[in-house]
């Protein structure tokens, strides 16, 4: 009987140890896909100024003729979940002690953090601009974003079911709304551009990089309620 149990807790162990590893693999991968991808066209165009990445997006929608004469509803705000999933999972989860992450990689992926964050101010801003009801809420945002990033050491001690909980919803969010708000504006766009063009590879590769950062922080978040696996990032 007790060979069996420790067989099974054995098997335990190695579940835990594949889903950490594979989180922890996954996780930097999916950062700079979703990041590459949101900077990258999201409506693909030949010429280059017709062509509009995520953070252009929010800005060009609320442009459209159907959105100004309030034919057409858009939330243009969700377009700016990717950049802000993207630098609160990194917070939430660099510094976790389970994913063994190293000091420079932790650096980098701060680093990295930044510029993704700061998609979340619009094109031409002031100071004065930022606390108007239109920008608000982008502001705070980013507030939420460099606070988090500030104290992302603090984290380890929180439950790494809860972060990498956390963290996949958020990714999650970050895919669907987002993906709603393109394929509700789509047709609108189509009639603004003599010829309908088509989705840009940026689009495709920022979803599929938060859908691989959402797949790791499940794997993380599984591995830490596992059987023996504690709910605690273990220093």
């Amino acid at each position: 009987m007790s060979s069996q149990a420790e067989l099974g807790r054995l098997n335990s162990v190695g579940q835990r140890t594949w889903q950490v590893t594979a989180a922890q693999w996954l996780l930097p991968i999916g950062w700079v896909l979703a990041a590459v991808g949101f900077f990258g066209p999201w409506i693909a165009h030949p010429t280059a100024a017709l062509s509009l990445s995520g953070g252009d997006m929010a800005e060009f929608v609320k442009f459209l003729p159907s959105v100004l004469d309030g034919s057409l509803r858009l939330v243009r705000q969700l377009f700016y979940l990717p950049p802000f999933a993207v630098s609160v999972s990194i917070a939430l989860l660099i510094g976790l002690d389970s994913l063994h992450y190293s000091r420079i990689v932790r650096a980098i992926a701060l680093l990295l953090a930044i510029p993704v964050s700061l998609q979340l101010l619009p094109p031409a801003w002031s100071p004065a601009s930022l606390m108007t009801a239109e920008f608000r809420a982008q502001t705070l945002a980013l507030g939420v974003c460099w606070l988090l990033l500030a104290g992302f050491w603090l984290y380890k001690r929180l439950p790494a079911w809860l972060m990498g909980s956390l963290s996949a919803v958020l990714c999650l969010l970050a895919i669907f709304l987002p993906g709603w708000q393109f394929l509700t504006a789509k047709p609108a766009i189509d009639a603004v551009y003599s010829i309908p063009p088509n989705p840009g590879w940026g689009l495709l590769v920022c979803l599929a990089g938060l859908a691989v950062v959402a797949i790791a922080s499940a794997f993380l978040a599984l591995s830490a309620q596992s059987p023996g696996g504690g709910g605690r990032a273990r220093g």
